[in-house]
């Protein structure tokens, strides 16, 4: 195994060491994600372009999460490398894809998501999006409040705060709950602090002298016996209140606004130089993304700077964590720029960092996540002669140019993306191309000819991932051809009620004192 895989073994290990308790409170369901790849060659979207085929929604059916990113996004010349950022042409993409996935939203009713806490809110603008990097959290009116967002450090709940989480829903007269709405301001925070939330602490305190008056059980408390009666499928959170363990409440973010708005919000949007990464989630969903952070790393110039690089992302969806690199690698056809490619992801993965709250255990690298998706122009080439590949090329013979194709063979040597898979390789390379035309280069083409090759991939890496796709569209913006890999990831669902049961104790047990607390550590 890598380094980097030995660094991230200590967090699965109590992963793992929890797996039986955490069966007792965790269901798990299937999102559909959507992963597209395009080197843009510093060309910006014209007025009408469609990239319904790229995004997969030619059918009329759509994914529950989009992740695109794109590699010249702006030219790569001087002014771009070294001066100011030109945020312009991914603007331009980002509007466009927002206008596909409205126009070609489907007919049907909606998916629904249950969620348990809101995602961070740096700054608001009173429209659908945030500014890029951001995170969108306008909610609609029917949305219920979230459960506890806990501070960096943790106060336990006694049975009075749990209890009044239900009096508020379902007693409380309307007077006091417009008060205690007016103080739940706190919504600047991390938002969920953990993958998932520290129900130990919540126990234990629970149990401790100081936090009761005289023995009761979980099971008498109305805070854990009357789960929503609308939880059929398991509800993400239990109940559905905002309150932070230090006292101070959050309220819920923002209403209802006219006008028909967009099925999906983006999430993240972040560029370097030329590469650009956005997220796009479903309405429903994007509050059950938490801790949302983005890393860049450049490999270009010198060794650092961003004209060659990675922008990640690292998210919790549910109960999972997610890790999103979006990189363009070093390019070129000699047997030293292979060395270099590989060189380039061993950097990535050691310089990528997500930095988190002091003290919490949140996924830091690449791998310390559970779901891991690689895309990008990672340039890797067929290593087959230039006459011999067209003929390959002319034939369909997809299997043969694979076997020489120097991804498919470092990943089967263990030297780059040891662990990782890929989808077959079932059409023609994306590489490299006459713009505006769906013919390859020839040699009387401006730098000469370059031998086909695939360089625009999607990789994933971890259990519970399954692909249902993997191809390219036909978009001659560029001198690439876009890449998409669709997968059906499996994301862990909090469940309110299971847990009601993994924690309800008899009073007889709490009288007797041999009350043994669940170790929930995560």
């Amino acid at each position: 195994l890598s380094e980097e895989s030995l660094d991230a073994a200590p967090y699965k290990l109590r992963r793992r060491n929890s797996e039986t308790m955490r069966a007792q409170y965790i269901s798990t369901k299937e999102l559909r994600i959507c992963i597209g790849t395009y080197n843009a060659a510093g060309i910006e979207p014209p007025e009408g372009l469609d990239i319904a085929e790229w995004l997969g929604t030619t059918g009329g059916e759509q994914a529950d999460m989009y992740v695109l990113g794109f590699q010249e996004v702006v030219p790569l010349n001087a002014g771009n490398v070294l001066g100011a950022e030109d945020v312009r042409p991914a603007l331009a993409w980002e509007a466009l894809i927002r206008d596909t996935l409205t126009r070609t939203q489907p007919s049907c009713s909606r998916p629904k998501y249950r969620y348990r806490s809101h995602p961070a809110t740096p700054t608001r603008d009173g429209s659908d999006e945030l500014f890029p990097g951001g995170t969108d959290t306008e909610t609609d009116d029917d949305a219920p409040f979230s459960f506890p967002v806990y501070p960096e450090e943790y106060v336990a709940a006694t049975p009075r705060m749990l209890g009044a989480m239900v009096d508020i829903e379902d007693e409380q007269p309307r007077a006091q709950q417009r008060a205690l709405l007016k103080t739940m301001s706190k919504t600047d925070r991390i938002g969920l602090a953990w993958p998932e939330q520290p129900l130990d602490l919540m126990a234990t305190a629970s149990l401790s002298s100081a936090s009761f008056k005289s023995p009761r059980s979980f099971g008498a408390h109305r805070s854990f016996m009357k789960s929503r009666a609308a939880a059929d499928d398991c509800p993400a959170m239990v109940p559905d209140l905002d309150l932070d363990l230090d006292g101070e409440a959050a309220r819920g973010h923002g209403k209802k606004k006219g006008g028909v708005r967009s099925p999906f919000v983006r999430i993240v949007s972040k560029q370097m130089v030329g590469v650009f990464l956005t997220i796009w989630v479903r309405r429903g969903l994007r509050r059950c993304v938490q801790n949302i952070k983005v890393s860049t790393v450049g490999v270009g110039a010198m060794g650092y700077i961003g004209n060659k690089g990675s922008v990640s992302a690292s998210m919790s969806i549910y109960q999972t964590m997610f890790c999103f690199v979006c990189t363009h690698l070093s390019a070129g056809e000699r047997p030293g720029n292979l060395l270099k490619r590989n060189a380039d992801v061993q950097e990535i993965h050691r310089r990528t960092r997500f930095a988190g709250p002091g003290g919490l255990e949140l996924p830091r690298d690449i791998y310390d996540h559970e779901r891991i998706f690689w895309l990008g122009d990672l340039n890797y080439r067929i290593d087959v002669p230039y006459d011999r590949t067209h003929g390959l090329i002319a034939a369909m013979d997809w299997p043969q140019l694979a076997e020489k194709d120097q991804l498919k063979r470092e990943l089967r040597k263990g030297r780059a993306f040891e662990g990782w898979s890929e989808g077959v390789l079932e059409f023609a390379p994306t590489y490299k191309y006459e713009i505006g035309t769906g013919k390859y280069i020839g040699d009387d083409q401006k730098g000469g000819r370059r031998t086909p090759a695939w360089c625009d991939r999607v990789l994933s890496f971890g259990k519970g991932v399954r692909l249902l796709g993997y191809g390219r569209s036909e978009l001659t913006l560029s001198d690439h051809k876009p890449v998409t890999a669709t997968y059906a990831a499996e994301v862990e669902v909090f469940c309110g009620r299971k847990l009601q049961r993994a924690l309800t104790l008899t009073d007889a047990e709490v009288e007797s004192g041999d009350v043994v607390v669940p170790d929930l550590e995560f």
